[in-house]
């Protein structure tokens, strides 16, 4: 299946597509192992996933175990969340890291994303001719919620109330999407550049019905954080759809326990902020108080 420029680029959430153009590498070229980590894979009916972990250095500083970070793109990510953590070793020493991936030494499977990220069509519209296949938020979240969560607790002893998900592009799209299903299932969420523009702001209808439903008393907000991060270089529209929704749910939703945080990174584009944000993120969702 071949995608033109214009279609990559949108089915990545806006990612450049000088980063498809990789080099091959040569075969005798070896794999480089970051040291003190571990690599595994999970199976599913649509296919195996590659997890990165970064073990704790240290034991937890709560008595409900450690903190754990997962990454979504974790090809892409995990290396820079890895160093920033090492760095910060007084901050990041009791975290785990868990980095969810695919099974290629590319730092982007562009099918596998973009079937993982997504909902399915509106009813009657047909996907374009090139597009890969979408839809399969479902069937992420399930992964999740049902394989790789309970993998990582029976590895590691895991603060359940202490778990954060991080999320670029359309991966922030899909953490915002799973925040508003299953407010539950994480404490945190980090969504850098979410895209949410895609299918014509469908997402917009989710935060309503959300929000409505906190507001009635039927979720669970106290101790939630929503951190919310945009690169200064992005383009006006991420920006502006960034900062409005950090400031439509901090407005409807800070009464009912929820944290909103907003960040800028001045001089970062979309394909930089990920990375530039890693020293940030780590400081604030491992400082959040814990409730």
């Amino acid at each position: 299946m071949i995608l033109n420029p214009a279609r990559r680029r949108c089915l990545l959430g806006g990612l450049a597509g000088s980063v498809l153009a990789l080099p091959v590498r040569a075969a005798q070229e070896q794999a480089v192992h970051l040291p003190g980590t571990e690599q595994f894979s999970l199976a599913t009916s649509g296919g195996g996933y590659q997890v990165m972990v970064r073990p704790p250095r240290q034991a937890p500083r709560f008595a409900a175990g450690h903190p754990v970070l997962y990454l979504l793109d974790g090809n892409a990510f995990f290396g820079a969340y890895y160093d920033a953590a090492r760095m910060q070793s007084e901050l990041a020493d009791d975290a785990i890291l868990v980095a969810v991936g695919y099974p290629t030494p590319e730092p982007f499977d562009l099918a596998r994303r973009a079937y993982d990220f997504t909902p399915p069509l509106p009813v009657g519209q047909t996907p374009q001719p090139g597009w890969p296949t979408l839809g399969g938020e479902l069937e992420m979240m399930a992964f999740l919620s049902q394989q790789l969560l309970p993998d990582i607790a029976r590895r590691f002893p895991v603060d359940a109330h202490r778990q954060v998900l991080l999320g670029h592009s359309f991966g922030g799209m899909f953490a915002l999407s799973l925040f508003y299903a299953q407010p539950e299932r994480f404490s945190q969420i980090v969504a850098i550049s979410p895209s949410v523009w895609w299918q014509d702001h469908f997402i917009l209808a989710r935060e309503r019905a959300f929000t409505a439903q906190a507001q009635a008393g039927k979720v669970a907000l106290l101790g939630k954080r929503l951190l919310l991060m945009a690169g200064g270089a992005e383009s006006a529209q991420t920006l502006q759809l960034t900062h409005s929704l950090a400031r439509r749910l901090d407005s409807a939703l800070s009464g009912q326990g929820l944290e909103v945080g907003h960040v800028v990174l001045a001089d970062e584009t979309h394909l930089s902020v990920p990375v530039a944000a890693a020293t940030t993120v780590l400081r604030q969702v491992l400082t959040a108080r814990r409730v």
